[in-house]
């Protein structure tokens, strides 16, 4: 199949692979997508052995990184960034989350300090990360969450490196063209992580129309290939996927989440701030109703409320894999409404040909109804 995005990237099939995985952004590649990694759940030391690593596995094929570089965040101390930051989380956030751990009895656990990845999320964060990425040979460099500061489109351009952005509204495409960004992707409500309120079927022909001669990107919604052909069918170049990796076997989330996946219906996701601080669609669980409830605090802005509840997740992560009660009933993750289709997992590289070849297929099911 041969799209705009297919020989801007030069890629066989038109499906990009958006993972924080490495093992699963080097399978979509390896299957002829194009596998792009979620670069913020790292620091720069790690970011840069996990791009060796999947250098390594894709023996020169193509494959991007995505950051999140937000406009709008809590400022802090250059000079010690972490602990300025940190030190304006009140105290009664912190009180609530270790009543609600002790609530449902969640042991302590073995921590890994993530407080410099909270760090990460802000424009300094971004650039540190970003000085990372241009060591490697990245083809694409996808920015999320706002405009992308003038410093990243310079450098990818003057590198030869692909910019892409994310968009929820026709407003947000108009200020990323204006900044020079080469393909936009319209991200429908309907997919996991933070994305807007406006539905894929409506977003992506509105992006197509005033994009012109940048390729558009479908996303939300898109798992199999009848949904692949739909976003072609709007005019879309290829889609943008993520939630559907988390039913892959290389995502590396713990077991417990993927159950709960297998387990939950297209009903079961919302949007809620109380992991990041700004609106990002996940498995609902009793995590959100207690932050719903009466008398809750209000979730704080990027980059506290991560910074907040990083330690928390952690522990809960650990004990719902050992089975624990309590912690299987917070355990959440983000994931798009297409979480309802999760039947088994699967190797990612089988994901990506079977949404090609179902793509294909269904493209040809219909010009024979002409």
């Amino acid at each position: 199949m041969r799209t705009a995005l297919t020989d801007l990237l030069g890629v066989e099939h038109p499906i990009v692979g958006f993972n924080r995985s490495p093992a699963v952004v080097a399978a979509v590649t390896n299957a002829g997508g194009f596998g792009v990694l979620a670069a913020s759940v790292y620091g720069p030391e790690e970011l840069d052995a996990q791009l060796t690593w999947i250098e390594e596995q894709v023996e020169g094929k193509p494959y991007g990184v995505d950051l999140l570089v937000p406009e709008k965040f809590v400022p802090g101390d250059p000079a010690d960034l972490v602990a300025s930051m940190r030190a304006q989380i009140p105290a009664e956030h912190f009180a609530f989350v270790r009543g609600l751990l002790e609530k449902y009895d969640i042991p302590p656990a073995p921590t890994v300090d993530h407080q410099q990845v909270a760090a990460s999320l802000t424009t300094p964060g971004a650039i540190a990360l970003l000085d990372t990425a241009f060591k490697h040979r990245i083809s694409l460099i996808a920015s999320a969450l706002g405009t992308p500061p003038p410093e990243l489109v310079a450098r990818a351009k003057e590198l030869g490196v692909v910019t892409a952005a994310l968009v929820g509204q026709a407003r947000h495409a108009e200020r990323q063209i204006a900044a020079g960004v080469d393909v936009l992707v319209a991200q429908g409500t309907e997919a996991g992580g933070h994305t807007g309120t406006i539905a894929t079927m409506v977003l992506t022909p509105e992006i197509v129309d005033i994009a012109g001669d940048r390729p558009v990107l479908a996303a939300g919604g898109i798992a199999d290939g009848r949904q692949m052909a739909a976003a072609l069918a709007l005019g879309a170049a290829g889609v943008w996927c993520g939630s559907i990796w988390l039913s892959s076997a290389e995502d590396v989330a713990v077991q417990a989440i993927k159950s709960k996946f297998l387990a939950a219906s297209s009903a079961d996701t919302l949007r809620s701030p109380t992991r990041t601080g700004k609106p990002a669609r996940q498995l609902r669980t009793a995590w959100h109703d207690e932050w719903a409830a009466a008398g809750s605090p209000e979730p704080l802005p990027l980059p506290l409320q991560p910074m907040l509840v990083d330690e928390a997740w952690q522990r809960i992560d650990a004990a719902a894999e050992a089975g624990h009660e309590g912690a299987l009933a917070l355990e959440s993750f983000f994931v798009g409404q297409v979480v309802g289709s999760f039947r088994d997992i699967r190797p990612a590289g089988e994901i990506t040909r079977a949404m090609a070849a179902g793509c294909e297929r269904r493209i040809r099911e219909l010009a024979g109804r002409l």
